[in-house]
């Protein structure tokens, strides 16, 4: 058996396998691993595509339709969910649970036991997205946890600019940890997560938290958090002056989101 490496979009090897003297047969097999070093390099045409998506800033109606999208997903009648809401004031802020079973969702709060509970922030720049875009996230992040997901319907900038987004978030995470929730809650056993604008609003309210006193989050988990105010040419970090153009999510439009969402530049500090 003879082993010869053949250059290729992968690393291969052509094995001959011998049956009788100058008869041989052969196949290629890939072999897992690193990709030739030619390929390392973003495709032409997926570059131009993400040139021509990087254009402009952020138009708020286009953002949203594009991000409603999702909305259309064929598996959303199996989800095991529930509507529920929590109050800010006079506002009634939206929560829908995710249950990661049917016995789970029938038990509910009738069980008297205190379920793990993860409470959920969706990005979105502060301006896009809902609890409706990330229902298969969260049923999926229920499912796989064994935990109840309770994803919050935070009000969005323009129209409702920083501060209100952030105690929608700061309200529910208090009727949870003070257990004053239709669930029986262990502020132990609850675990607050975000992604993106809501890592921002996870690490925002667990500050508030602290400094009022009114309850403490143990444990976070952020999922590539917005916490720095500046995406400008001013930004102290290379990676936006590197990777801030061409990505479709670029520099400028990070600069958008922030704009959009404070009300001057003192509620950037």
């Amino acid at each position: 058996m003879k082993h010869v490496c053949i250059s290729g979009k992968y690393e291969t090897e052509t094995k001959y396998i011998y049956t009788r003297k100058e008869n041989r047969r052969s196949r290629q097999i890939i072999i897992p691993g690193v990709p030739a070093r030619r390929d390392t390099v973003m495709p032409r045409a997926v570059r131009t595509v993400l040139h021509a998506l990087s254009y402009g800033g952020i138009e708020v109606d286009a953002s949203r339709k594009l991000a409603d999208i999702k909305k259309m997903d064929p598996m959303r009648i199996f989800y095991k969910t529930l509507d529920a809401e929590v109050y800010n004031g006079d506002y009634k802020v939206p929560i829908r649970l995710f249950f990661p079973t049917e016995e789970a969702m029938e038990n509910g709060a009738a069980s008297g036991k205190k379920p793990p509970v993860i409470l959920f922030f969706h990005g979105g720049g502060w301006v896009t997205e809902s609890v409706e875009n990330y229902q298969r996230v969260c049923a999926r992040m229920a499912q796989s946890t064994g935990q109840i997901v309770a994803s919050v319907e935070y009000r969005l900038a323009p129209e409702y600019r920083f501060p209100v987004g952030l105690m929608d978030c700061y309200a529910a995470a208090k009727v949870f940890y003070t257990n004053r929730f239709l669930l029986n809650t262990d502020p132990d056993r609850i675990t607050i997560m975000g992604d993106s604008a809501g890592g921002n609003l996870c690490a925002a309210l667990s500050l508030m938290a602290r400094d009022r006193g009114e309850f403490m989050p143990n444990r976070q988990i952020l999922i590539y958090p917005a916490t720095y105010n500046d995406y400008t040419e001013n930004s102290p970090f290379v990676s936006v002056k590197e990777n801030g153009s061409d990505y479709l999510l670029t520099a400028g439009k990070m600069q958008d989101y922030i704009d959009l969402y404070a009300r001057n530049e003192e509620d950037k500090k």
